[in-house]
């Protein structure tokens, strides 16, 4: 710019000049003195223009660029609030987003909590509708059992009406009498012989299975009922004839260790001779 202005000042000086130079050159002395202080005249005014300019100019381009300058600052300051805030903004959304993670995985745990809770409350409640339907069966259970103890017959009757049912083999009716004293009366004493009489009719039937069941109850829970020792003996029969010839065995020895000298540890003695194997317990 500065350029800019001062190049048509330096022409108009030469043009000036070299017009002062031709003039010397044609014109007589006394006219170029005059002329001569005329041109140093507006040379000089040219000049202190040229100055005036140049001071002008300058004081522009300090205001100019103190204004730049200032704006400068400005901008610094604006960029550095600029990234501050950018950077406050960050923090605050790192920070948030801390805090937003932070409570989902509160909300998740409690979630979690609470759906435990659930399962832990529907299978208590299950556990209490189980409880309830079993109490209320077995009420119903024990009502019914009650009524039809109130209508069976006493113990003694029902247990003869059995006895004499299975010496006339009536062994439908005795089976079904017998198991109905057991239902009844399943602690009185004639109990264990019931278990005893069902069993030998399920032996005659070859149901030796169900027979050795029935008479491991006599043994097991009568064992000083007046049936025992036969319970044993007919038990080691009944296995041998399931096949089980080494528990039949092992079951008539120890009828013979427990009931010695009973009619039962004879026959025990003549099984275990038929089946080649000693009376001793322990030994084959």
């Amino acid at each position: 710019m500065k350029l800019q202005r001062l190049t048509p000042v330096l022409t108009l000086l030469a043009v000036l000049t070299l017009l002062a130079t031709l003039s010397m050159n044609t014109s007589p002395a006394w006219s170029a003195n005059k002329d001569m202080v005329q041109l140093q005249t507006q040379v000089q005014a040219l000049q202190d223009q040229m100055s005036r300019m140049q001071q002008s100019f300058d004081e522009r381009m300090g205001v100019m660029k103190n204004l730049m300058d200032q704006n400068t600052d400005n901008i610094n300051k604006v960029t550095a609030s600029i990234a501050a805030m950018q950077e406050t903004l960050q923090k605050q959304q790192t920070s948030n987003g801390t805090q937003v993670e932070q409570i989902s995985g509160q909300l998740q745990s409690l979630n979690d909590s609470l759906d435990e809770l659930k399962a832990r409350v529907n299978k208590v409640s299950q556990q209490l509708t189980d409880m309830q339907s079993a109490q209320q069966s077995t009420a119903a259970n024990q009502a019914a059992q009650a009524a039809a103890l109130a209508a069976a017959p006493p113990p003694d009757v029902l247990y003869q009406n059995a006895l004499r049912d299975f010496n006339s083999a009536k062994t439908d009716l005795a089976s079904q009498e017998f198991s109905d004293y057991i239902k009844f009366y399943p602690n009185t004493d004639l109990a264990g012989n019931a278990y005893f009489y069902l069993a030998e009719i399920q032996y005659k039937q070859a149901n030796y299975t169900e027979a050795v069941k029935n008479y491991d109850q006599v043994v097991q829970n009568f064992p000083s009922a007046n049936k025992a020792a036969s319970a044993l003996l007919k038990k080691g029969y009944a296995q041998v004839e399931l096949g089980q010839k080494n528990d039949g065995i092992a079951t008539l020895k120890h009828l013979i260790q427990r009931y010695p000298r009973s009619n039962e540890a004879v026959q025990a003695r003549d099984r275990l001779r038929k089946l080649g194997a000693t009376s001793a317990a322990g030994e084959d």
